[in-house]
């Protein structure tokens, strides 16, 4: 696909954040084909170069850095410099879009809030993030992903009964609150062609997180506000009955979502779950009900049960691993991995836009860059 054919092409975005909500953000807005100027410091760089998931590092950056930051490019500016300031406010005045998840007050202090940018520029979409908001008590707590879990509430509905609180494997306060404001920043743009003025899109991860879970609130807010109660054993989800849930097989795993009990022992033969014909007892006896299960699936092979299972369209699935899926044709025909690169030799395999637009997925060529960059191009063709 074309750059010229997406439909943000020809957008300037300014990414003043670090680590993953605003550039999660921002890579969005460039896979939709916007072009992103990533705002860094002087020799250090957004923090995330160095928040490793592991021991891998690539050109001295983290693959995080890497997979989040692909095809952007990188002026580097030491906002407390005033020639450096100004030229990027000199910038803001050509910019579509401009982010940001400074804590609450520094962007303010920097002399760069919505209202000192909207007066530079009014067509501005101005987006930011924060922790928590911009009041209350947790204003000035670090808004890092995991405290942001533990404030949610979420981690009640993960992991079994006895398990207590159990956190995601994924930075997911991270990733909603920038795809919520990508939402957000999308729908500005779209009210600034009626309008032709900008906007200030707002969330933070904590609120992300909230609307995360808007399912499961308001079942609690109106049944009496009653806990969640997750299964004791194999829970998947704290509100849902028997069978929902994971299940070992003599050689993996299967997983068997919402199923009448009664069609579903008739299929396996297990006759102890043929007494459950009352659909409440799939709650109030939901433990007994999966470990019968259980014992059961764990007698033959996954494609043993899928064999059985999938004709009878009973909502079920081989539980893969990464290499699994890699393999599998399923995977194979999205085609959802690229190679990108950099002129000192840099090559790293990521991830593809999960977006499709009219048909096609649109694909970079160009690896994340290193600090400063682009900063002589940058600066030559803005007159900054």
């Amino acid at each position: 696909m074309n750059d010229q054919d997406l439909p943000l092409s020809g957008l300037l975005v300014i990414d003043m954040c670090q680590f993953l909500s605003g550039p999660y953000a921002s890579l969005r807005l460039q896979d939709l084909g916007a072009r992103v100027i990533k705002i860094e410091r002087p020799g250090a760089g957004d923090l995330s170069r160095s928040l490793y998931l592991s021991d891998t590092e690539i050109g001295g950056d983290s693959t995080i850095f890497h997979a989040i930051n692909r095809s952007k490019e990188s002026l580097a500016l030491d906002l407390k410099n005033s020639d450096d300031l100004a030229s990027l406010k000199r910038l803001l005045t050509s910019a579509d879009v401009v982010l940001q998840n400074f804590r609450p007050g520094v962007i303010e202090r920097i002399g760069l809030s919505y209202d000192s940018v909207r007066e530079l520029n009014p067509r501005i979409v101005y987006a930011s993030i924060t922790g928590y908001g911009n009041s209350g008590p947790w204003v000035d707590r670090p808004g890092q992903d995991l405290l942001a879990q533990a404030r949610s509430g979420v981690m009640w509905l993960n992991g079994d009964d006895d398990q207590g609180p159990v956190p995601f494997g994924l930075a997911v306060a991270d990733m909603l609150a920038g795809s919520n404001v990508a939402q957000g920043v999308l729908a500005a743009l779209v009210r600034r062609g009626v309008t032709g003025t900008g906007a200030h899109v707002e969330t933070s991860l904590l609120e992300s997180m909230v609307d995360f879970q808007f399912e499961v609130l308001t079942t609690h807010l109106n049944d009496g506000q009653r806990l969640p109660k997750r299964s004791e054993f194999r829970s998947a989800h704290a509100y849902l009955s028997a069978p929902y849930g994971v299940y070992p097989t003599a050689d993996g795993y299967i997983a068997v979502a919402m199923t009448p009990i009664g069609k579903l022992g008739k299929l396996l033969e297990l006759d102890a779950l043929t007494n459950y014909s009352d659909p409440g007892s799939w709650f109030s006896d939901r433990d007994a009900i999966k470990k019968s299960l259980a014992e059961h699936l764990a007698t033959h092979t996954t494609d043993h049960w899928l064999a059985i299972l999938e004709p009878a369209d009973i909502w079920c699935a081989k539980v893969l691993s990464w290499p699994e899926l890699m393999a599998s044709e399923g995977f194979k025909v999205l085609d959802m991995l690229q190679t990108v690169t950099r002129e000192d030799g840099v090559s790293i395999q990521t991830t593809r836009s999960p977006l499709r637009i009219n048909g096609r997925r649109a694909q970079t060529h160009r690896a994340a860059p290193k600090i400063g960059e682009q900063s002589s191009t940058i600066r030559e063709e803005f007159g900054l």
